[in-house]
């Protein structure tokens, strides 16, 4: 699957338009023109216009994408684009559509005149069903489902293989490959490249930077066989903005030849490159793709989406968790891994970097640590009561809370507005949780303001109190943390904090509170 959004044209678009995207092509003399097909077989262009290439029907430059109703639902097959540009395409059903530039008759319909919109080409190919379309600067040529090739437009360096340097106004058969059944065609600026049923692959039309990979630089009117001791080719690529070749063997091995960062390379040259579009990704000047790109969705999901996908699924699960009369579906097998896990490099590093108070004597810490993750990780085993129940209830924590921290373990990742960060954080540090607690520190630090300080400030005392109602020992708490980092964050919410000099001594001598009252004193 292709990602479009790595051609600049692209970020012009909405997420959901990307989202939508099925088939693209970036063409154009600096990739300043977009067509692409959605997933409801809808066609939109967009982009600068030049020579009417964008086939609207009018000389409009546009920003926004415009729907071709012409081929709308026609199942497009085959795209591509000359210098001009000129555009042709073929549908599944074998029809070629034309427009753009026709200085030279590359459009094929007789004229000289320029195509505003699509137009159908019907001389020498009404009867035909062609599969694909290639594009030079000036020359088009069409593969029918036969294997017979056709070329017309400018010919001035053989690029038609006809045997001749006449422009064709309408498409002629390339008689020359009669006796091959071709199942590839491409062009380049201003030559051509053809690959057999058999792997065979041969060239034609100028040869100025060796293009041709015939050994020399001399232009060829008539196709010609070459890389005759290679292995069989099963795949070849050419871009009508470079005078470069590209070829795929069956091996996967892929080799370019002529233009090539300004060097004339005039025999294939073997690449690291893993397949064609590398070649012309890292060479060709603009940075236009030389094919239709597919961005069709995989039908399968990762292992890490199946299970951010399974997550609170009534389906799958095993075990329910309820909280506030609420449920949570999860499976005991994920938590086990997920909890089992004594992450002892993180316990080493605070060691070594503690610097605070916020938590008990690290040694303290290290054998808590150990036994609360095997609490969790045994919880299953048969000998606790917990493996035999398919509903645990949890009265500790709030039901967004405990929601969030089931979602983590599926998906490492936090989705919650800071008020209730602040209990997430305290869950956190009551489960040794380290790098969950961390991303609940990130959360709370980036979203206090001083308009919403205050209601923090009260999220955490309400936590405290509620640890302190349940019996917990205080003392390294996540409240307390998350009361520094209230007043670490921005010096107006530190000043907003302590203009609240005049409240009352704490009733009840917590560490929070105590805390808080030092802070703000």
């Amino acid at each position: 699957m292709v990602d479009v959004g790595k051609w600049p044209i692209f970020t012009l678009l909405s997420p959901q338009e990307i989202a939508s995207i099925r088939k693209a092509c970036v063409f154009g003399t600096s990739a300043n023109e977009a067509l692409y097909v959605t997933d409801n077989d809808e066609v939109f262009v967009f982009g600068l216009n030049y020579s009417n290439c964008l086939g609207t029907g009018d000389n409009q430059s546009t920003l926004v994408p415009k729907k071709l109703e012409a081929l709308c639902g026609k199942k497009i097959k085959s795209l591509s684009y000359g210098s001009g540009p000129h555009v042709l395409l073929s549908t599944e059903d074998g029809v070629v559509y034309a427009w753009g530039h026709n200085g030279y008759s590359q459009l094929g319909n007789g004229t000289t005149n320029q195509g505003i919109a699509p137009i159908q080409v019907c001389t020498n190919l009404l009867i035909k069903q062609v599969v694909e379309v290639a594009c030079g600067s000036h020359h088009s040529m069409a593969l029918a489902a036969d294997g017979e090739v056709y070329g017309w437009g400018y010919n001035g360096n053989g690029q038609l293989g006809l045997g001749n340097n006449g422009n064709q106004l309408t498409p002629v058969r390339v008689a020359a490959l009669h006796s091959v059944c071709v199942n590839q065609i491409v062009c380049g600026y201003a030559h051509t490249l053809a690959l057999t049923d058999e792997g065979l692959l041969y060239a034609w039309g100028a040869n100025t930077y060796g293009q041709l990979g015939t050994g020399n630089k001399n232009n060829l009117l008539s196709p010609a066989h070459i890389m005759v001791e290679k292995e069989r080719v099963v795949e070849i690529a050419a871009c009508h903005s470079a005078h470069t070749s590209a070829a795929k063997t069956q091996g996967g091995h892929v080799y370019m030849w002529g233009q090539c960062r300004g060097q004339s390379v005039i025999l294939p040259h073997l690449t690291h490159f893993s397949c064609t579009d590398d070649v012309f990704a890292c060479f060709a000047t603009p940075a236009v793709s030389w094919r239709l790109l597919s961005v069709e969705h995989e039908d399968f999901l990762t292992v890490a989406e199946s299970l951010k996908k399974e997550f609170d699924s009534p389906e799958t699960a095993d075990l329910k968790f309820r909280i506030d009369g609420k449920y949570i579906h999860v499976h005991k097998a994920v938590l086990k891994i997920r909890l089992g896990k004594i992450e002892r490099e993180q316990v080493k590093a605070e060691e070594q970097n503690r610097t605070n108070g916020y938590f008990e004597d690290v040694s303290e810490k290290k054998k808590n640590y150990h036994v609360r993750c095997e609490h969790f990780r045994s919880m299953f085993q048969s000998y606790w009561n917990e493996d035999m129940k398919e509903v645990i209830e949890i009265d500790q924590f709030s039901y967004p809370v405990y929601r969030a921290f089931l979602q983590y373990l599926y998906t490492d990742t936090v989705d919650l507005p800071p008020e209730d960060a602040i209990g997430l954080l305290d869950l956190a540090t009551s489960y040794c949780e380290n790098r969950l607690r961390k991303l609940c520190q990130h959360i709370i630090k980036r979203g206090i303001t001083v308009e919403n300080a205050f209601s923090l400030f009260s999220a955490a005392v309400r936590y405290d109190a509620e640890t302190q109602q349940e019996g917990t020992q205080p003392g390294g708490t996540g409240e307390e943390e998350a009361g520094f980092l209230l007043l670490s964050r921005e010096p107006d919410v530190g000043l907003y904090l302590r203009t609240l000099e005049s409240w009352p001594e704490p009733p009840r001598c917590t560490p929070v509170m105590n805390f808080f009252h030092l802070l703000v004193r």
